[in-house]
């Protein structure tokens, strides 16, 4: 606060104290709005600009599940919406699903890699001359259209993203792609065992290699979930007589653990619940969700929380809905303890609610979902480029 207050040096509102107007309604604004706000003065772009300022503003945004729209273009390119779902109340139908930027993909296939306060990780892949995709990085905050190549990255695959609060970085846990590290000159021998990288965005520096045990080689695999300072994985055992695991990354001490699962019949999915781990568990034959929460996470105890049954035969009648062939992700909004069952079937995206009623839907041509949430901020970091100290915007961006 004391930031934001040398930052002015004028009354902001003439009707309002400058503690009122700045913690009490400019702090409430969403983004855009704020950043309308800027062109006002150059004592409200001042004061909106303050890093702690902007460090209050992003703890009051709401975690929205996110989503994305891929279309190919008639003249050979292309675009990725980033589409972020606001379901909280008071936001109508209408207003929930909207693009909040686009991305041009030139026509190469691009998608949602990592997602992290507000900042996202876009994996674009193209095709080379031996008829091989090659993974190029880059990372982007669609609220303020800031985006950085990454191409140190290539040859790389991305286990997660998170921040570092000792040092205030963000980083990526990585490993090596396997059709391209015979191209690395400095691959280490297959035999040698595993291996995986930390690279600090915006860092000059190469990825910085630590050693993994060969348990550990399918998290790269899976989207994981950052909670409590460590990233999550469910990990499925392809033996049936063993039991589920999940593996967890302590982004501080850089260092693996395992933590008990549930007992599930199919593959799950970790998601967070009310400041709580939670887990979900799809069952084809039956069509029916079970969901998990740690009640004691330091003890590993789990909780049954709920059995979900989807109206299957009804919404297969209405949307050609596909037990076998869907893609479902569970979210909780920040504005009460309601769950959501998003599920995407075909070119319909269903909302289900925790009683198993069918509370939205919507016809989309080439929608997609994530395990992603996404909490926008404004937030200015080092690891995107600036000339003469004024932010580079709308690289690759154009306006939906």
């Amino acid at each position: 606060m004391a930031e934001a207050k040398r930052a002015r040096a004028a009354p902001l509102h003439p009707a309002l104290p400058d503690e009122i107007f700045i913690w009490e309604v400019l702090l409430r604004l969403a983004p855009k709005p704020l950043l309308r706000c800027r062109a006002v003065s150059r004592a409200w772009r001042r004061t909106t600009s303050a890093r702690d300022f902007l460090l209050a503003h992003h703890t009051r945004q709401p975690s929205l599940p996110l989503l994305y729209e891929s279309e190919d273009t008639d003249d050979g390119g292309g675009y990725l919406d980033v589409m972020p779902l606001d379901r909280r109340a008071g936001v109508a139908a209408a207003d929930q699903l909207h693009p909040l930027a686009r991305f041009d993909t030139g026509g190469d296939f691009t998608h949602i890699e990592a997602s992290c306060d507000g900042i996202l990780m876009l994996c674009t892949k193209e095709t080379d001359w031996c008829l091989s995709d090659v993974a190029y990085y880059s990372v982007c905050n669609p609220a303020t259209r800031q985006y950085a190549p990454l191409p140190q990255l290539r040859g790389f695959c991305i286990a997660g993203m998170y921040p570092h609060p000792p040092t205030g970085e963000y980083r990526l846990l990585m490993c090596l792609d396997a059709l391209l590290e015979h191209e690395r000159h400095d691959a280490p021998d297959p035999d040698a065992g595993h291996h995986l990288y930390i690279y600090t965005l915006g860092s000059r520096e190469p990825p910085r290699d630590i050693r993994w045990e060969e348990e550990e080689a399918a998290i790269h695999t899976r989207d994981p979930v950052l909670f409590r300072g460590g990233l999550h994985w469910f990990i499925e055992k392809e033996d049936c007589s063993e039991s589920c695991m999940i593996m967890v990354f302590d982004t501080i001490a850089e260092l693996f653990r395992q933590m008990r699962a549930p007992a599930v019949p199919s593959v799950a999915q970790l998601f967070e619940m009310d400041e709580m781990l939670g887990m979900v568990s799809f069952i084809d034959e039956t069509a029916t969700i079970d969901i998990w929460t740690a009640q004691d996470y330091d003890s590993e105890v789990w909780a049954f929380k709920y059995r979900v049954q989807l109206p299957a035969a009804d919404l297969t009648s209405r949307f050609g809905f596909n037990k076998y062939n869907s893609n479902l992700v569970v979210s909780s909004r920040d504005d009460d303890d309601d769950l959501l069952i998003l599920v995407k079937s075909g070119k319909w995206l269903l909302q289900i609610d925790i009683g198993g009623k069918l509370v939205a839907s919507s016809h989309h041509e080439s929608l997609g979902i994530t395990q992603f949430l996404l909490k926008q901020t404004l937030v200015q970091h080092t690891f995107f480029p600036t000339i003469e100290g004024y932010v580079v915007n709308d690289w690759p961006f154009f306006s939906p």
